[in-house]
């Protein structure tokens, strides 16, 4: 009797750990099988893009040094490497103003920051004085006389200038670097007027003009503007055009 009920025990305590077990084992996976499961996916709401919001560095730089040039009457300097689409807005802001709108010392003013020196001189001294000397003849042999704008002035006038046809280049002398140009354009210059009777009275003038351009490395860029090292710049208007 004693060994009877010491077995019937022992069979009743394997049962017990058997159930324990099986229970055990049933709970490990249901847990693996909540765990396994993928996070929902939202069926409505915004989605997240892929793309990046642009950061300060990678803000696209405009397309003027100065935009509200416009406002002023003036033709905006394109920041540009390409030599045509620089030379006509060059050509074009020789003779594009608005007497209403500013002097034209302003103007003038305006114009002298679309030059860098000439990188044909070796010392900067004569780098300088090259441009000092081109910005002159600027003045003295190319832009309206002030006398010619004084009287546009007194009639409330404007001058438009659009570059006509082709630009025809020449060779720029001693340029070992070969990022200089010369080009050559026929010019439309629009004169607008006040008249007596109130209104506006406007007018056509054809002219030649020609401009020399850096579109290299060592241009040097309006300061405190979108403008780099590389872009083109003015280095000399002419009195006289140049052929090829």
């Amino acid at each position: 009797m004693m060994m009877s009920d010491s077995s019937g025990r022992r069979g009743v305590a394997w049962a017990i750990i058997g159930g324990l077990v099986l229970i055990a084992g049933i709970v490990a996976i249901i847990v693996s099988a909540i765990l396994a499961q993928p996070d929902p996916t939202p069926t409505s709401g915004p989605t997240s893009s892929s793309t990046p919001m642009p950061t300060e560095s990678s803000k696209p730089a405009g397309t003027s040094v100065d935009p509200s040039a416009a406002d002023r009457g003036w033709t905006p300097e394109p920041i540009t490497t390409d030599a045509d689409t620089y030379i006509a807005a060059a050509l074009a802001a020789a003779s594009t103003f608005d007497t209403t709108l500013s002097t034209r010392e302003e103007w003038l003013g305006y114009l002298d920051s679309w030059f860098t020196p000439d990188t044909r001189y070796t010392s900067e001294a004569d780098q300088l004085s090259s441009m000092e000397d081109s910005q002159v003849e600027l003045r003295t042999g190319v832009v309206l006389p002030q006398e010619e704008w004084d009287s546009l002035a007194g009639e409330d006038g404007r001058v438009s200038a659009v570059p006509t046809g082709e630009v025809a280049y020449v060779p720029v002398p001693d340029d070992v670097s070969g990022d200089m140009s010369i080009g050559t354009s026929d010019v439309t210059l629009t004169f607008t007027r006040s008249d007596s009777s109130g209104g506006e009275t406007s007018y056509d003038e054809q002219v030649r003009v020609s401009v020399q351009v850096l579109c290299g490395a060592a241009s040097v860029p309006t300061a405190n503007s979108d403008q780099h090292a590389g872009d083109c710049k003015v280095v000399r208007y002419f009195t006289e055009p140049l052929e090829p």
